[in-house]
């Protein structure tokens, strides 16, 4: 069945850095763009960055440009997100995307909590 795993979430002070992993299965990665979605409580789940599905372009929200970079592993089935720069208004809860015309899957999500 499908499954996206997300991995790498964490506490961490402001300024810092985390990397985040999502490991997909059970459907064809390379054909599929990834993105990367985050969630704070009480606030709509917003799209942080994409990656269509060769790798050769990406897209970013502008709260992020500059500190988060998207990549992915067609061979692994893996795509990560480094986030640099960390503010206290990154925290959510971090969810990562499958989209192809018709057909959508998400991963379960991973809490990135950026705090002194």
């Amino acid at each position: 069945q499908v499954q996206l795993v997300e991995s790498g979430g964490g506490l961490v002070q402001p300024g810092g850095s985390l990397r985040l992993s999502c490991a997909a299965s059970g459907f064809t990665f390379s054909s599929y763009a990834m993105s990367w979605y985050r969630q704070a409580p009480g606030k709509e789940r917003d799209m942080v960055a994409g990656i269509s599905s060769t790798g050769g372009g990406t897209s970013y929200a502008d709260s992020v440009k500059g500190r988060f970079t998207i990549s992915r592993d067609n061979r692994k089935n893996t795509v990560s997100l480094q986030m640099n720069s960390l503010k206290p208004e990154d925290t959510a809860v971090y969810y990562c995307r499958a989209v192809r015309s018709g057909s959508a899957y998400w991963g379960q999500g991973t809490q990135v909590t950026v705090s002194s």
